[in-house]
């Protein structure tokens, strides 16, 4: 199957979810996501493969175990990519994603250690900035309020060392072109840029210990 891109009905899918996330919806509407939402998406990462590795498409159903919120089903469709890559289909749009969102303890010593390092380390905001000057933002996540324990708060890289994870993303308002190969393009371009900043983390950090990459 070559990929198309998604119709405009699949946002609207969406869109109905998120107005009725009940059992009911789903089942009438599952030959449709299964044919024009998860569908292209198989075709998308099988294309995306060649240079970015094996994807997968997360499952539709919310892991509700330990949250307030019982609504069953997720109102995206979530794609991961072997390479780091994410890209998710909403009512909102597309999106994609790249780097590493939440560090397991023992990548977040040696990202810490690399970024306070005088020689590897000012090589990483020279790198954010050329790619935010290509129009893809970088992201902190779980960003502490103040300098992480053993290092001093005046350190000239003190706002990277407060992040917890660091990724690249970007939005993309639904519009006609989502209906096309252009969304694999747009993509694939996210993807180029943000590929230096995964590489680096790849390089310095590495992935969690007893897993592997």
């Amino acid at each position: 199957m070559t990929f198309r891109g998604w119709p405009s009905e699949a946002l609207e899918f969406y869109e109905g979810l998120t107005a009725d996330n009940s059992k009911t919806y789903w089942t009438a509407h599952l030959p449709f996501y299964e044919k024009q939402v998860r569908g292209p998406g198989l075709a998308l990462l099988a294309e995306l493969e060649p240079e970015f590795g094996a994807g997968k498409i997360f499952r539709p159903y919310r892991d509700v175990r330990f949250s307030n919120d019982k609504t069953p089903y997720k109102n995206h469709l979530g794609m991961w990519l072997e390479s780091g890559g994410y890209i998710q289909l909403s009512a909102d749009g597309l999106a994609a994603g790249c780097g590493m969102y939440q560090m397991a303890p023992d990548q977040l010593e040696r990202y810490r250690r690399t970024i306070a390092d005088p020689r590897l380390g000012p090589s990483l905001p020279g790198l954010i900035a050329k790619i935010e000057k290509a129009g893809v933002a970088v992201h902190g996540h779980g960003t502490l309020k103040t300098a992480p324990r053993g290092y001093p708060k005046d350190h000239p890289r003190i706002e990277l060392l407060r992040h917890k994870g660091l990724t690249t993303w970007q939005d993309w308002e639904p519009a006609p072109w989502m209906g096309t190969a252009e969304a694999k393009d747009r993509i694939v371009a996210f993807l180029r840029t943000s590929r230096p900043l995964r590489d680096w983390l790849d390089h310095h950090v590495g992935p969690a210990a007893g897993t592997t990459r």
